[in-house]
C-alpha cells in the first residue's frame, strides 16, 4: 500500500512539531534553571547587603556625638 503525497506532508509536519515542542521543552527547562539560579544569587546580594547595612549602623551608633555626620558636611 503507498501512502499519499498527502499524508507524508502530514507526518513530516508532525515529526518537525514534535521535534520543535521536545526543543523548546528543553530551552524551558533551562530558562527555569536560569531563574532558580538567579534568584538564588539575588537572595544572596540582598542577604550581604543587609548585613553591610547593619554593620555600617553599628559603625555609625559608636561614633561619638561631636562627629560631625556627611550630611550636615554636604549641608556646609
Amino acid at each position: 500500500m503507498t501512502t499519499s503525497p498527502h499524508i507524508e506532508q502530514i507526518t513530516e509536519l508532525v515529526e518537525r512539531l514534535l521535534a520543535r515542542h521536545e526543543a523548546l521543552q528543553r530551552d524551558h527547562q533551562q530558562l527555569l534553571q536560569q531563574v532558580q539560579q538567579l534568584t538564588a544569587e539575588r537572595d544572596s546580594l540582598q542577604s550581604r547587603l543587609r548585613a553591610a547595612r547593619g554593620r555600617i549602623d553599628a559603625l555609625i551608633e559608636r561614633l561619638p556625638d561631636g562627629v560631625p555626620s556627611l550630611s550636615s558636611k554636604a549641608d556646609s
